[in-house]
């Protein structure tokens, strides 16, 4: 099998610093929290930005100041959320791509969140589609519900993306696929040749999805984003943590682990 690609989801829209103390919350956390996970094996860290007072932005001011700062630190290679916040207008999501990063998130379908509604019309799927192919950002499908697949593949048929995608299953949120090894081996199934895809459990699906991910040849999501536990009842004491885990189950299962370099080759992402 090929490297493993490790990806830090540092903070995401919701999590709090009252859940874990822990989470990176100020760009200036966000950046030394990035370069941290960089250090311990990560080849990719997913962004979300926060304001002063600690609620999800997609200012493109706060995003700059946390993407230029990793840049000016690290290899790694800056993915953007493109999904934001629950309630955030598509125009409001889609400002970070302006920044270039190296990849974004596009979600090609709508989904329960719990008790709200994560929405994503075709035509919003379209046109953060085009954007990011005009700016030259790679696109991570992200899947919470097998539906987002064939939503993909029609606008590979339309000539909106092109093969080979990379996805991101996104499994174990309310109101989407359960975090469970059938579901994970079922998207699998569903990708044409040639396509990388991405294991991301939520909460206690995080760990053994991320074994299975190592096992079956995909990659790797971890990360506050996701889960702020290490173990039942344990917080993790940083995202870095969560990473090493990663790595020591890798080499164990005799995955080696991608630098940010070789995951460029793998994803196939232009540039520095």
């Amino acid at each position: 099998m090929g490297k493993l690609i490790i990806t830090a989801a540092l903070t995401g829209a919701e999590t709090t610093k009252a859940a874990n103390p822990a989470l990176p919350v100020t760009p200036t956390e966000i950046i030394e929290d990035a370069c941290r996970c960089r250090q311990a094996g990560a080849s990719i860290v997913h962004l979300h930005a926060r304001r002063a007072d600690g609620t999800s932005t997609q200012d493109p001011e706060v995003f700059n100041e946390i993407i230029t700062g990793i840049r000016a630190r690290s290899d790694l290679i800056v993915q953007v959320s493109t999904g934001g916040a629950v309630g955030m207008t598509p125009q409001e999501r889609l400002q970070p791509v302006h920044l270039k990063p190296d990849m974004a998130t596009l979600s090609t379908g709508s989904v329960n969140f719990g008790d709200d509604l994560f929405v994503n019309t075709m035509e919003d799927i379209r046109t953060f589609a085009k954007t990011m192919k005009a700016i030259g950002v790679k696109p991570e499908i992200e899947v919470f519900d097998s539906g987002m697949v064939q939503n993909a593949l029609t606008l590979v048929k339309k000539g909106i993306l092109e093969l080979p995608l990379h996805f991101d299953f996104v499994l174990g949120v309310p109101g989407a696929m359960p975090g469970t090894p059938e579901a994970l081996m079922y998207l699998c199934r569903l990708l044409p040749a040639g396509c990388t895809w991405t294991a991301a459990g939520i909460g206690k699906a995080e760990l053994p999805l991320g074994a299975l991910a190592i096992i079956l040849g995909g990659h790797v999501r971890i990360g506050f984003e996701d889960n702020i536990y290490y173990k039942r009842g344990q917080l993790a004491s940083g995202n870095e943590q969560l990473v090493q885990r990663i790595v020591r189950l890798a080499a164990e299962l005799g995955r080696e682990v991608a630098t940010p370099a070789e995951a460029r080759k793998i994803l196939n992402i232009g540039g520095e």
